[in-house]
Parts: structure tokens; sequence; C-alpha cells
């Protein structure tokens, strides 16, 4: 085997993910040195994309797009798997987590049902041409970023969308933008309310007690084997079986329908991070079961190094998914583009302001921008801004990210039916205009209807 550099095969990887590694820790410097890049609260990951981004726009750098493509592809399936598997806790299950997870989905419908409106618009008026279903990949970029917006943007670039996976990747990128620009208006704004200067918030840190490493009944830090390993081993099996899984349907699916396949299977792969997430939830229910039954007798899960692998796995997926761009892509999609990204950020804002009150009426402004920056970026972007009117998390909007992105899984997968169904002709574009403005009633009926009752009833 030759092991020099004239080996790709065996070297790329490792050279370009140094690339990567030294952009992070650049970024990361420059958001705890320089003032403005501070107060921007631009999350790290998103700072070095868009830095790799310029880097690979003016050709400084020749970073392999393919490379870039597969980051990002598997960074967010990664992710979502750590996620799915951590145990949960019996003070955050129930209404909650349900109502947080509604809540989180019911934007993504907004948000779909705006983008849909304005590239239908534009398609029946000045811009013939344009992709009419492009406008759903507004809540893939804005509510779930740049993972799911390269994967829808891709799959619909298969299917006759010219630059839809730069189109998707730009808008999630001025998402993070949208979030980072109103953290800084509206938490300025509530400090200023209750009588605060910026410089009143202080960094709260606090000791480190072995419970927060290590929860009653894990593999304890003696055992030969190290409990990092366990958890790669626990994600890496549960993403093959994701592919086991995800490979059967789609081959079933194309057996038994072969024109209902050719338009599904590349859905299903491109949603693989939501069959993750559902096959890391049933392995999670299963080891608790076998724990119950006295057949397993430890816990081999760790919520703290789960974190932190889903950490990393979002974070090169932020950095290659933005840097990933191809501004040449957004030729004759910038009406489109412009337009979604002003109005959804609008949209979003004031559809946020009114339901998260009545949800969570004794911390709204915490829950608000919390949603709002996880809702336009990532829960990052939620959490940046989170922190500066409520730095110790004693309300439950951190929470409120956490658990309804789980939940949200559940709630969210319908809309890979309404994915697959937009492109398929214009009927079937308003039939999904349709849908989700049903779904978007049910799940604010599932949120409100509760407490509306409970309201009349007093």
């Amino acid at each position: 085997m030759d092991f020099s550099s004239a080996n790709h095969g065996l070297w790329d990887i490792f050279v370009w993910g140094g690339v990567i590694a030294a952009l992070l820790l650049i970024a990361n410097i420059l958001t705890r040195k320089v003032a403005f890049v501070r107060k921007s609260l631009m999350p790290v990951a998103a700072l070095a994309g868009f830095i790799l981004l310029a880097l690979r726009a003016t050709g400084l750098l020749k970073f392999p797009p393919d490379l870039l493509e597969m980051v990002t592809y598997h960074g967010i399936a990664i992710g979502f798997i750590a996620l799915s598997l951590r145990t949960t806790k019996t003070e955050i299950k129930g209404v909650f987590a349900f109502q947080s997870g509604a809540l989180i989905v019911s934007t993504y419908l907004v948000q779909a049902v705006v983008g849909l409106l304005i590239s239908v618009t534009l398609y029946f008026t000045l811009m013939p041409t344009l992709f009419p279903a492009s406008g759903i990949l507004l809540p893939m970029a804005y509510g779930q970023g740049p993972g799911q917006a390269n994967n829808v943007g891709s799959t619909y670039e298969a299917l006759g969308f010219a630059g839809g996976r730069s189109f998707g990747l730009s808008l999630a990128a001025t998402g993070y933008l949208v979030a980072c620009l109103v953290g800084i208006w509206y938490t300025g704004r509530v400090l200023r309310k209750r009588g605060l200067n910026r410089e009143d918030i202080k960094p709260v840190s606090g000791s480190v007690m072995t419970e927060t490493f290590q929860e009653a009944g894990e593999v304890p830090l003696s055992e030969s084997v190290d409990r990092l390993s366990l958890q790669i081993a626990l994600i890496l099996i549960t993403y093959y079986i994701t592919y086991l899984v995800t490979h059967l349907i789609t081959q079933g699916i194309t057996a038994v329908a072969p024109g209902a396949g050719k338009t599904l299977t590349p859905l299903f792969w491109g949603f693989n991070f939501i069959t993750g997430s559902l096959v890391a939830m049933g392995a999670r229910g299963l080891m608790g079961k076998l724990r119950d039954a006295g057949i397993m007798t430890r816990q081999y899960q760790n919520n703290y190094l789960l974190n932190r692998v889903s950490g990393l796995a979002f974070d090169l997926m932020i950095v290659a998914g933005i840097a990933s761009i191809d501004i040449a892509d957004l030729q004759g999609l910038w009406a489109p583009f412009l337009l979604m990204a002003v109005i959804g950020g609008v949209v979003t804002y004031f559809y946020l302001k009114w339901i998260v009150p009545k949800l969570s009426p004794d911390y709204a402004d915490e829950s608000f921008i919390a949603m709002f920056g996880m809702l336009t970026g990532t829960i990052s972007s939620g959490i940046l801004p989170l922190r500066q009117i409520d730095p110790e998390f004693k309300t439950p909007a951190a929470d409120q990210l956490v658990v309804g992105s789980g939940t949200g899984i559940l709630f969210g997968a319908p809309m890979l039916i309404l994915i697959g169904l937009a492109p398929n002709s214009t009927a079937m574009l308003f039939v999904t205009i349709g849908l989700c403005l049903l779904y978007l009633a049910a799940l604010v009926w599932f949120m409100t209807a509760r407490r509306f009752r409970q309201g009349k009833s007093g």
C-alpha cells in the first residue's frame, strides 16, 4: 500500500479535516477576541463555514466539494442518532415535550406555506421557469438547517430544480444571519425593559460533579473499554441498521411499484436522519426494557458523551454545509431567494410572537428568542441569545429546544410525504399547501385547546 501523499484516498479526509478543525479554532478565537464578532452572537461553526466559503469562492482553497457534501449528509444523521440514543428524565416527559415538538413542527408548516406561496406566485407570474415546489426548501433551511437543506435540495435537483442544493444551503446560511441580527436586537430590548445591561450578565461556571458525566447504573470508569468507544459503537451500529432498513424499504417499494420507487427512494435516503432517529429511539427503548427485566444490568448510554458527539457532528455539518454553497448556482434565483429569506424571517417572528405566550406565559421572552434562534438557524443560535437573558437557564426555555427536537421528529414525519407530493404536479402542489394548512390547524389546536378548555372551565 502506498502511504505517501500521492494516495489521496488515504490522506484527503484527514488533510481536509485538519483544515476544518483549524478554521473552527480560528473562528473561536475571533468570537472571543474581536468585539464585533462576539456581539454578533454568530455560532462558531457558522462563522467557520462562512470563512471557508469565502476561501473557496475566491479560489484560495480548492476544497473537494464531494467531501463537503458527504460531511453535511452524514453529520446530520449522526448528530440526530446521538441525540435520540440519550436516556430521558421523567420530569421532561409528557405534555411539555409534545407541546414543544408541536410548536417546532407548526413553525415548519408556517414556513412551508409561506415558501410555497412565494414560489407558486412567481411560477405563475414572473418566473415560469422556476421550480414551483422550491418554496418547501424554506422550512428545511430555516427550520432544520444546512443538513436537511442540502438533502432536500439535492433531491429536488434530481427532479429538475437546477441549483436546488445551493438554493437551500444559501437560505440556511441566511437563516443564521437572521437569527443573529434578531437575537442581538431582541435581547437588548429585553435587557433594557428589565433595567439591565449586557455587562450585568456574567458567565456562569460551577463545580463539576461526577454526576455531570455519569448516571447511576452506567458502565464505571474503571472498565477496560472506554465509555466514548461504547457511545461511538452504539451510534455506528444504529447507523448501520438505519442503512439496512432504508435499503430494504426502498428496494421493496421499487419492486412493488417502480414508479413510486423512483420518486420515494431519493426522499428516504435524503431523510435518513429521521429513520436513524426512529431506529435510535427503538434501540433506546429496547435497552430500557432489558434493564427493567434484569437482562441488561448496566446503562451503556452516557448522555454527556452523546451530547458531545452530536455537538461535534452538527458543528462539522454546519461548516461543511455553508462552505459547499456554490454562488454561481443562484444565478436566476435571486428573486425567490430574497423574498423567501425576508418574508420567511418576518412571518416566523410574528407567528412565534403570537403562539409562544399562549404556551409559555411565565417565560415568553426566553422561550421566544430561543425558539426563533433555533427555527431560523440551529439549536446553538437559539441557546446563545437565551443565555443573554437567562444565563443560568432558570426557565424551561432551553429544555423546550432539547425535548422539542426529539418529539418534533414524530410530529415532523408527515412532512416527508408533503415533500414527496409537492413536485409531482401542479395539482399536487396545491394539495400540499392545503395539507400543510390542515396539519398546521391541527397542531395549533393541540397546543392551545387544552389551555383554552382550562380557562373556559375556570
